[in-house]
């Protein structure tokens, strides 16, 4: 259990997933909450990252601090995607142990299953057997870090814990073309085809992988539920456990902002990825935690968000 007064340090702040926690973590009243940006922190240099947590003595670390983007980036960037990722959760995860730091969540992704599963996916799936290719390097580092905060747990009886969500997106997401999750892109060609009077959007794939999703918020609410309860498992599936087909969630974003268009799909099954992937969330659920934001709501607001937020990410 953390106390309001408890220090809680949390490792990416600005991102889509930090800005939403340390949101959701003012509203719950953790008042101590400190943070720190990349100019000041590097976080892959092990030194600093030992030197600062010995310095502020956090009761948790929270590492929402990661290398993230969508199918295509993953599968460009796959270097730098393994790297950075490994370096950054190695030095907070090895920096919270030496600073004799007991608490820490370090989030993942539903990625580390392996390609071929039974659905939905549970959290005995992993290391089943073979990754999907596109986001390997990405994938591997995120299994590193879980496998590290399981054998700092058995080794030295911490208490690290790694949650696995779903696709996530909302509010502050990256827009991009190159690096963005399929919600964000697909709003943002929605924008652009209504701003420039098309009648039709273009989309990657063949539009028939389901995705399940959940918006950032709900996964802000599951970091603060699960740093406040006590529990016996140290990884947890955090999902909607529901899914749907690329194509069918184009149509219904759509139907929900009310935007005729037609959709047209480049067939290229490369930037398909593995065609279903739900999650079972059995055990987030039996600890009582579920997601409360509507498909339609999340839509809305991230949409709004793109609309008003637009000039700042044109170019990317």
């Amino acid at each position: 259990m953390i106390k309001k007064n408890d220090k809680i340090f949390l490792a990416g702040h600005n991102g889509l997933v930090g800005s939403a926690i340390l949101k959701v973590l003012k509203k719950n009243k953790h008042k101590n909450l400190i943070t720190q940006d990349r100019e000041k922190l590097d976080l892959f240099d092990q030194h600093e990252v030992n030197k600062y947590l010995k310095k502020n003595k956090p009761k948790i670390v929270i590492i929402a601090a990661a290398k993230v983007g969508g199918i295509k980036a993953n599968n460009l960037l796959r270097a730098d995607f393994i790297r950075e990722n490994i370096q950054i959760q190695t030095n907070l995860i090895h920096g919270c142990h030496v600073n004799n730091i007991n608490n820490l969540i370090f989030l993942g992704s539903s990625c580390v299953y392996p390609k071929l599963n039974k659905l939905p996916i549970k959290e005995s799936y992993l290391l089943n057997g073979k990754l999907e290719n596109t986001n390997e390097p990405y994938a591997i580092a995120k299994i590193a870090g879980i496998k590290m905060c399981e054998s700092y747990n058995a080794q030295y009886k911490r208490n690290y814990i790694s949650l696995m969500p779903t696709n996530t997106f909302g509010p502050g997401d990256n827009y991009s073309f190159k690096n963005s999750h399929f919600i964000p892109s697909i709003l943002r060609k929605i924008y652009l085809a209504k701003k420039r009077n098309k009648s039709y959007i273009n989309l990657w794939g063949t539009g028939k992988p389901k995705r399940e999703v959940i918006h950032v918020d709900d996964l802000a609410s599951a970091v603060v539920y699960f740093m406040n309860i006590k529990i016996k498992h140290s990884l947890i599936n955090i999902g909607s456990s529901k899914e749907y087909s690329i194509k069918v969630y184009a149509n219904m974003i759509l139907k929900i902002l009310k935007i005729n268009l037609k959709i047209k799909f480049d067939n290229n099954k490369k930037y398909d990825g593995v065609y279903s992937k739900v999650l079972d969330t059995k055990i987030a659920n039996k600890y009582g935690w579920k997601p409360k934001i509507s498909f339609n709501e999340a839509i809305l607001n991230t949409y709004k968000d793109l609309e008003k937020n637009y000039k700042f990410i044109r170019n990317k």
